[in-house]
């Protein structure tokens, strides 16, 4: 399927953006919220919270290429790759409110065993909307600048979405009054329904075509093998997929850390809410005026502007282990504008990629460009929630249940506050090393779009 190629108009960018209502509620939460459940709620240890929720996005890493490539398939098949979406969409609610639904009184152990379960399902919902609509963009627009302006305003939304649910979720988890097994629900319910509804609206904005074959029958090996495949020949794609991942290590261990800085670095459950409209309020107002850096001076120079800024940023924040308090919110606002930069260029840069693929080695692989993408965008933010629960419990971090009161010692404040500042500045650094080596610029995409005009 070729990119049409009129403007995108301004219905289909706004109901674009909107599916990252879903995006980034999902990313947001679980990452907030999760291990804290199962380490200060249902009394898991550090180390097995950290097992379960990198096991259940493992899966995610495994299945996603498979995912896309079955979405190219249905996309040549049916015209369209809505219905993939849809059954993300409508799966996703339930299972999400299953994982924070644990009965009361069970062990440990198989309170772990029951988030695993249900978080795995969550997780597989959400990929098969999560990997079609990376490729949407793709297959929306063939201009340079277009995607920039769908991207910006996907990562506004986005943005709007994390401050929503980073500072919203923690506020209805206090609907239970004291009963936190309560307030965990009740948060799961009106997440679940919010995020579910952001990604149906998103499925509008798929293009209808008409089939083109018959549907395949093909094996998650087979799958597999096409996003290797992908990985293996583009250079601009394994440059940018390791920039990113390494900075989904960074934002993943910082997002995980958050709940334990506001209540033991911090002091103060309401810290957390500051923390996420510090972050998240200059990343909604700069996504635009990154967009126009880009315009200037390309995509990959802004892309690279904003990694530094963000790790000198993180950097600082090491300062809480000597003076915690409210001066913490500066340098967290100024990561929140770099991390705007962070989000909208490469995925802004990831459809140039596509198109530069599609001109040297055919159409209909935009799903397996997705696959393979959101499969590394979900083991990096998982593994740094791993990264993070590995430095709790060299720390000595003590694990609770309910809501009985502990000391952490002096270790585990130092692994936060490192695991919060130090550790994510150093993969953001590192990854600037791969997107040193991306090749494509804006001369580059442009004779892609001529070429593809050329041949229609």
């Amino acid at each position: 399927m070729t990119a049409p190629e009129r403007s995108l108009s301004r219905g289909v960018v706004t109901r674009y953006a909107i599916g990252s209502i879903g995006t980034g509620g999902f990313a947001t939460l679980p990452g907030l919220v999760l291990v804290f459940y199962l380490t200060d709620t249902l009394g898991v240890s550090a180390l097995f919270a950290g097992l379960v929720v990198t096991a259940a996005k493992v899966w995610d890493v495994v299945i996603d290429p498979w995912i896309g490539e079955r979405s190219d398939r249905a996309l040549v098949a049916t015209g369209t790759r809505r219905t993939w979406m849809r059954v993300g969409a409508l799966a996703l609610p339930p299972a999400f409110v299953i994982t924070f639904a644990v009965p009361p009184g069970i062990a440990p152990a198989a309170s772990g065993a029951w988030v695993f379960v249900a978080f795995l399902a969550t997780a597989t919902a959400f990929s098969l909307f999560q990997v079609p609509y990376i490729a949407l963009p793709a297959e929306l627009t063939d201009d340079y600048d277009d995607r920039t302006r769908l991207l910006t305003w996907r990562v506004v939304v986005l943005s709007a979405a994390i401050l929503l649910f980073g500072a919203g979720g923690p506020l209805l988890r206090r609907a239970g009054g004291g009963d936190e097994a309560l307030g965990y629900l009740v948060m799961a319910v009106v997440a679940g329904l919010v995020i579910g509804a952001g990604m149906f609206v998103a499925t509008s904005t798929a293009p209808r075509g008409r089939p083109a074959a018959e549907r395949a029958r093909r094996s998650i090996r087979a799958g597999y093998a096409e996003g290797l495949d992908a990985l293996r020949r583009s250079r601009p794609f394994r440059d940018l997929l390791a920039a990113f991942v390494l900075q989904g290590l960074a934002t993943g261990v910082m997002l995980a850390g958050a709940n334990y800085v506001a209540v033991w670095v911090l002091e103060s459950e309401d810290a957390l809410t500051f923390l996420f409209v510090a972050l998240i309020a200059p990343a909604v107002l700069c996504a635009p005026l990154w967009g126009r850096l880009a315009a200037r001076i390309g995509k990959e120079r802004g892309f690279a502007f904003a990694s530094a800024l963000f790790a000198v940023a993180a950097a600082s924040l090491i300062g809480m282990l000597w003076a915690p308090g409210a001066w913490v919110y500066g340098p967290v606002a100024l990561a929140g504008a770099a991390y705007a930069g962070m989000q909208s260029l490469p995925m802004a840069m990831l459809p140039d990629v596509i198109s530069h693929d599609a001109r040297e080695h055919g159409d209909g692989r935009a799903g397996s460009f997705g696959g393979v993408w959101t499969a590394g965008e979900t083991a990096g933010m998982a593994l740094g929630a791993t990264l993070l629960t590995i430095a709790l419990a060299v720390t000595g971090y003590l694990e609770s249940t309910g809501s009985a009161a502990v000391a952490q010692p002096g270790a585990a404040i130092v692994g936060i506050v490192v695991s919060f500042s130090l550790l994510p500045a150093a993969l953001v650094l590192l990854s600037l090393v791969p997107l040193g080596r991306y090749p494509l610029r804006r001369g580059d995409i442009e004779a892609d779009a001529a070429a593809e005009a050329a041949m229609r």
